[in-house]
């Protein structure tokens, strides 16, 4: 995948669940230079970790973020942080995966992890509860906007709903449950990263090796005209060294023999 087309798919989704106070003006700095550079922003989180900690969760568009992709966004975030200066105190800066138990915050994470384990804080209570703990059965509404979490709830009082409609614009948070069932699916989703992954890389040599191999021919095609030219070129200057000896003999007259003899008596 190109950097243009992973910029297109990270501009194309905006969170619905974002940061507030401090935390949102780094979020507002850093979303920009991540999508620029192909990745995603997740969450920043900011705590008193190590004397002040900026943690900032991001990941490629397919969910992947490796070692290397942390390494990449920090080198790219640190200078712009330190530019803009947006915490009023020395801080350690944290890039990191989103994890197996992840944070949920776009509508297509709660759509691909249906089925599993989660729990949420709302920001704006429902029936005096702001907590909910169940399984994602899925996503209800159009549009990104007015997206609903339909939760089957384990948590749920005598006498309250089995089920609740969360709108996830109103959460504070959503994040998954660590279970057996979601790091299953989350080493299958590692295993089938790594073969397209692998896929990908043979794919690239093959095509490496294709434009070696073409290169080479041209250069061959190449050779072999020069070499036809110089033949050619040395085709004609024999030709034309046989027609100009050919021509200098029917230039040549040689001279009468009686007029060789009339020298001689003239001579004698």
């Amino acid at each position: 995948m190109t950097q243009a087309s992973d910029r297109l798919r990270t501009e194309s989704e905006p969170r619905l669940i974002v940061e507030q106070g401090v935390a949102a003006r780094v979020a507002a700095i850093a979303e920009p230079v991540l999508i620029d550079i192909g990745y995603r922003l997740v969450r920043v989180r900011i705590s008193g970790l190590d004397g002040c900690t900026v943690q900032i969760m991001a990941e490629r568009p397919d969910g992947t973020m490796t070692v290397e992709d942390c390494e990449t966004v920090s080198r790219a975030l640190s200078p712009v942080l330190d530019v803009a200066d947006p915490i009023d105190r020395a801080y350690r800066l944290e890039i990191s995966s989103p994890g197996m138990d992840r944070p949920l915050v776009r509508r297509s994470d709660f759509e691909r992890y249906a089925g599993h384990q989660l729990k949420v804080e709302m920001a704006v209570a429902i029936e005096g509860r702001r907590r909910f703990r169940g399984v994602l059965v899925g996503v209800e509404g159009l549009g990104v906007e007015g997206a609903f979490a339909r939760i089957r709830r384990d948590d749920a009082a005598p006498g309250e709903a089995a089920e609740a409609l969360l709108a996830i614009e109103d959460m504070a948070e959503a994040k998954l449950v660590l279970t057996d069932a979601l790091i299953a699916e989350a080493l299958r989703r590692g295993k089938q990263a790594e073969r397209q992954a692998q896929e990908m890389q043979q794919a690239q040599e093959m095509r490496r090796a294709q434009e070696m191999q073409r290169a080479q021919e041209l250069q061959e095609e190449a050779m072999e005209e020069e070499i036809h030219e110089a033949a050619q070129q040395a085709r004609h200057e024999r030709a034309g060294h046989t027609n100009g000896a050919a021509q200098g003999a029917r230039d040549f007259q040689p001279a009468p023999a009686d007029g060789r003899r009339r020298a001689q008596n003239e001579g004698e």
